[in-house]
């Protein structure tokens, strides 16, 4: 994949669930155990009902 990093988003491993943030832009993907890192997806927020 020849995609950069997001700054401010977060990355985690499937196999050691190793979590990373980026917080400065660059070329390339974080990569763990050999494979490229997962885009985190964000929390819910909670609801207010």
């Amino acid at each position: 994949m020849s995609e950069s990093n997001q700054v401010g988003k977060r990355y985690t491993c499937g196999t050691c669930n190793t979590v990373v943030m980026c917080v400065k832009k660059g070329d390339g993907r974080f990569r763990c155990h050999g494979v490229d890192m997962e885009l985190q997806s964000a929390k819910p927020l909670p609801s207010s009902d």
